[in-house]
């Protein structure tokens, strides 16, 4: 090898390793919030849908970088891979794919110390044996793959904070005014190459799979995502008692939640206030607006005679470069249902896409909690309708 190339492929994987750590870092560090705040991280956390208990998730973030890198597994399949885990009933503990969410309150986990060994233990082991690997997509995959997979779930722990009340680090909190002007922004439309190309390099994952032509109307859409202030006037226009702002299924959701604005609003000597990681404050009038389900998200556009963009729609203006257009604040609700590209093959991490077609809702962008290099304007995340837990808003397009 000559000394050029192995410095190329030094400096790739040093990168990369680099990130493995710093997303490792970051996990730890939000999984101490919890127990910084007197929580028990593996059983006193509340059992709901919408969370996995932190001493559960902290491991399996663990095992899966493990599974697929470590033990070098083939699929998610519990029968492919190739070497046992370091701990003795770690598949039994860790792998989602078999251990049911509601189970994951009564296993006899690991203590913290425990599973904080385990996890210094498998980082070690993969930062090592990422040192002797050739500078290639196929060789780099399994890596790329378990930083996105700790990345999602990093941002999940912060969701958790804030779902459960609890303070997280001070520069994660803060609120910040919609980027740029309000108004409309005029898109021609034209052919969009949806999706990623497939000699695009780097990590994708399969659900972008492949880039394929997709005509877009004309359109016009919102430069900023609704703001709190816009979102507040449809509130107290009595949008959340007007039943026909809501579809079907929103009014039925509505229904079960017996809710007049946003989850964590308050009203308090009349004026908005929210609750923000445990702490009630005030709401800020130039803020996007957050955590808001789908159905709420729709039921504003109705009420404002709007509709919520395609992700066609999405990504065309991601990529055209109008300086007005800005994302990342929050992940953003689109009009379209999560469905397969043409062609679909799911990757090696086979449950991660396919299990949920037809069922969950297309976000895009990235939020304030998103790392980086996770954010891409052809990644495509994807939420039941009815999640209003995630740093999520919306942004509108006019009808032509």
């Amino acid at each position: 090898m000559n000394a050029i190339h192995a410095s190329f492929r030094t400096a790739r994987t040093q990168q990369l390793a680099d990130a493995l750590q710093a997303a490792r870092n970051y996990t730890l560090s939000l999984f101490d919030c919890f127990a910084a705040a007197g929580m028990d991280v593996s059983s006193r956390v509340p059992q709901m849908r919408i969370v996995n208990p932190p001493l559960w998730e902290l491991g399996h973030t663990a095992w899966f970088a493990e599974w697929f890198i470590l033990r070098e597994a083939i699929s998610s399949h519990p029968a492919d891979a190739l070497y046992t885990s370091l701990l003795r009933k770690g598949d039994d503990w860790f792998d989602s794919n078999m251990v049911p969410h509601r189970s994951r309150w009564t296993l006899d986990l690991p203590s913290t110390g425990g599973l904080k060994t385990y996890c210094h233990e498998v980082l070690d082991r993969v930062l090592d044996k990422l040192s002797r690997e050739p500078n290639t997509d196929e060789a780099l995959y399994p890596y790329r793959l378990a930083l996105a997979h700790e990345d999602m779930h990093g941002e999940a722990f912060l969701y958790t904070l804030q779902t459960l009340g609890l303070q997280a680090p001070a520069h994660l909190t803060h609120d910040e005014r919609a980027s740029g002007a309000p108004g409309d922004i005029a898109f021609p439309g034209g052919t969009l190459q949806l999706g990623s190309a497939a000699d695009a390099g780097g990590f994708i994952f399969d659900n972008e799979k492949f880039a394929h032509p997709c005509h877009v109307a004309p359109f016009r859409m919102d430069a900023t995502l609704v703001t709190n202030a816009q979102y507040a006037d449809f509130v107290e226009d009595g949008g959340y008692e007007k039943r026909e702002f809501w579809s079907n299924t929103g009014a039925e959701w509505l229904l079960r939640q017996e809710r007049s604005a946003p989850r964590y609003w308050r009203r308090d000597n009349g004026q908005w206030r929210t609750m923000r990681f445990g702490r009630l404050t005030t709401l800020s009038a130039h803020e996007p607006v957050r955590h808001v389900s789908l159905y709420e998200a729709q039921a504003y556009c109705a009420w404002a005679n709007r509709r919520l963009p395609t992700e066609m729609e999405w990504e065309y203006a991601a990529l055209h470069g109008h300086p007005a257009f800005r994302w990342g604040q929050l992940w953003e609700w689109t009009a379209s249902p999560f469905d397969p590209y043409p062609g679909f093959v799911a990757d090696r991490y086979r449950e991660y896409s396919a299990p949920w077609f037809s069922t969950h809702q297309v976000l895009r962008g990235a939020s304030f909690a998103t790392p980086s290099r996770l954010g891409s304007a052809k990644f495509r995340n994807f939420y039941l309708p009815e999640r209003d837990d995630i740093f999520n808003g919306f942004r509108t397009c006019a009808f032509e």
